[in-house]
């Protein structure tokens, strides 16, 4: 991969928003981020505790003088620097409640943004992002980083292509156990903001993973929703936010969907799982065990994908979301990676003042995460009305 990034002659320079001492996914972001030697990890305000923040700096070798105490301090000395000095972009990895603020703030000054899912606290505060990334031109990616794995844009590939034939059917499940007991009444960090709805909104377990499953049918297969209805379950005692759920998607072009999360299976741990029925063929694709796409149709042997970059039968989109031989694995950073590799292109081509793709991305964008957000509202509704059927199709939805 060239380091200069083309005609920028340099890496661009990440700045963090979350991800401070006992944070999981900050640290899987800087990790995705500087993977291809792309970017460089140079600022950050890691916690809104001023003290913490700087404490948490030396562990991604940020220096002292660019560990901020918060995230309007970072964005206020970050914009006063010349231009190729200050961050081009900063992710955002705190809990859902601060997204919102913090995206705003990176926009109004500028800065492209890759913020965590889902995109914000309620549907209201995504739709004025939404607004702002269209009057700022900014580059900003969600990290549905499921979406990044090679052989899922592979299967997106062959579908859109045809290759499925028209699609009838979308079964997608993300299945957990670690929330089985009330883990956050112990104060484990995640489980504590993740079951708080004054911090992860409407919805615990649907919109934690469910959105992650939702979002993957709808990458693969570019069917457009039609309408939801849902049931929501709180099974663990005096949790306050759900633990387990069960939608039924109507799509437009007459296809059903089913969406199932769960953080109360027991022995499980991230089995995020989706099978696709077309009228020519059927495909299934299991997040545990990545590297490997099945494909199916009556009266033929079953075939089995691999990621093999060199192999004749991957496509385009899968090749190039590889970045090893066959046979060694490449998995969750690698996906994420593949998130910030394509919204790199962007942001280089913005800081070049070239014109670039805002709705039909490779990478998830603001309008995904939207659509995002009002699967949640909408499956939290239904099931409020005891699975009564809602609208699902938001005015920014993209094919």
């Amino acid at each position: 991969m060239d380091t200069t990034n083309g005609a920028l002659n340099r890496k661009l320079k990440m700045g963090l928003v979350g991800g401070g001492q006992g944070s999981f996914i900050g640290r899987v972001h800087v990790t995705a981020a500087v993977l291809d030697n792309r970017a460089a990890m140079v600022a950050g305000a890691f916690s809104s505790d001023a003290a913490r923040s700087k404490a948490s700096a030396p562990s991604y070798d940020v220096s002292p003088e660019r560990a901020y105490g918060s995230f309007t301090e970072m964005f206020d000395k970050e914009a006063a620097l010349p231009e190729g000095q200050r961050v081009d972009f900063v992710s955002i990895t705190t809990p859902n409640h601060v997204h919102f603020a913090a995206a705003k703030s990176a926009l109004e000054h500028g800065f492209n943004v890759v913020c965590d899912k889902p995109l914000t606290f309620n549907l209201a505060e995504a739709e004025e992002l939404l607004k702002l990334v269209e009057q700022s031109g900014a580059v900003f990616a969600v990290s549905h980083n499921y979406t990044g794995y090679p052989l899922v844009r592979q299967a997106r590939e062959m579908i859109l292509g045809g290759e499925l034939g028209e699609i009838q059917a979308i079964r997608s499940n993300y299945i957990q156990g670690w929330l089985r007991t009330r883990l956050e009444a112990s104060d484990q960090k995640q489980a504590a903001w993740r079951t708080d709805p004054t911090k992860s909104g409407a919805a615990g377990c649907f919109g934690d993973i469910g959105t992650h499953a939702y979002n993957l049918g709808r990458y693969m297969t570019g069917l457009l929703p039609q309408d939801v209805s849902c049931h929501l379950k709180v099974f663990e005692p005096g949790r306050a936010l759900d633990d387990y759920g069960h939608a039924v998607v109507r799509y437009e072009n007459g296809a059903l969907g089913t969406v199932t999360a769960s953080q109360i299976s027991h022995g499980r741990e991230n089995d995020l799982f989706i099978e696709v029925d077309g009228t020519k063929g059927a495909l299934s694709w299991r997040q545990e065990e990545p590297n490997v796409l099945m494909v199916r149709c009556n009266g033929k042997p079953h075939q089995l994908y691999t990621r093999d970059p060199n192999a004749p039968f991957m496509n385009s989109m899968g090749k190039a979301a590889c970045r090893l031989p066959s046979g060694h694995p490449e998995a969750f950073f690698e996906a994420f990676a593949n998130v910030y590799r394509f919204a790199y292109d962007d942001m280089i081509k913005r800081a070049q003042k070239q014109s670039f793709e805002r709705r039909d991305t490779v990478y998830p964008n603001i309008y995904d995460g939207v659509e995002g957000m009002y699967f949640i509202q909408q499956c939290v509704a239904s099931s409020r009305l005891n699975g009564q059927w809602l609208p699902l199709k938001h005015p920014a939805a993209r094919r």
